[in-house]
């Protein structure tokens, strides 16, 4: 870790202590919102030949599947491209495409995940990605695993659209960046998808 990476790592651990509280207060608003956008964007991201490639939401994330709402939504089924989640496998992210939620088994993060082979890179048609915070440059501030910044070193996946998904709160002017941090394509909040 050089010297500059050094000095940032205590100022993005309380970046994230600060956002992960502040995302929290922002979701019964913001994240009902936020799944409705998708469903107004879903055309201008999908393909109905290549998944989305969407996540499995854990506490105090944006829960695009809202699981709580009725069908059609309930099922992947529904959904007019076909799915796919990440999933971390010996030490790698990799997505799988997700038919029914019956297939979902914890992965080596213990988060839900499909069973199956690893899809390729063109195999998706976007990336939608959860986030604590975001900025205009396309920096990303995660949960500091840097999975999806490993994923994206391969030029295949960075070609990939990637969106960040979180309320407009936590959007800042400039995140601390990290050689390592892979900027993303914009973002998805309550007021829409955005480009960087």
């Amino acid at each position: 870790m050089s010297h500059a990476a050094a000095e940032q790592a205590p100022q993005k651990a309380a970046l994230r202590r600060h956002y992960r509280a502040f995302r929290q207060t922002l979701l019964p608003k913001a994240g009902p919102a936020i799944a409705d956008q998708l469903q107004a964007v879903l055309g201008l991201l999908t393909t109905t030949d290549q998944h989305l490639g969407l996540y499995w939401p854990l506490a105090g994330e944006v829960d695009l599947l809202q699981r709580q709402r009725p069908a059609p939504w309930e099922q992947p089924t529904a959904w007019p491209c076909p799915l796919a989640l990440p999933a971390i496998s010996q030490g790698q992210l990799v997505y799988r495409a997700w038919e029914e939620e019956s297939q979902l088994e914890p992965d080596d993060c213990g988060i839900p995940a499909p069973l199956g082979t690893a899809l390729p890179a063109s195999a998706l048609s976007c990336l939608l990605v959860p986030a604590l915070a975001f900025d205009g440059a396309g920096v990303r501030l995660g949960y500091g695993g840097g999975w999806y910044d490993r994923l994206r070193t391969d030029a295949a996946w960075t070609r990939v659209p990637s969106f960040a998904v979180l309320p407009q709160g936590c959007l800042v002017g400039r995140l601390p960046r990290d050689p390592w941090d892979r900027p993303l394509d914009g973002w998805l909040d309550e007021t829409g998808l955005h480009h960087c």
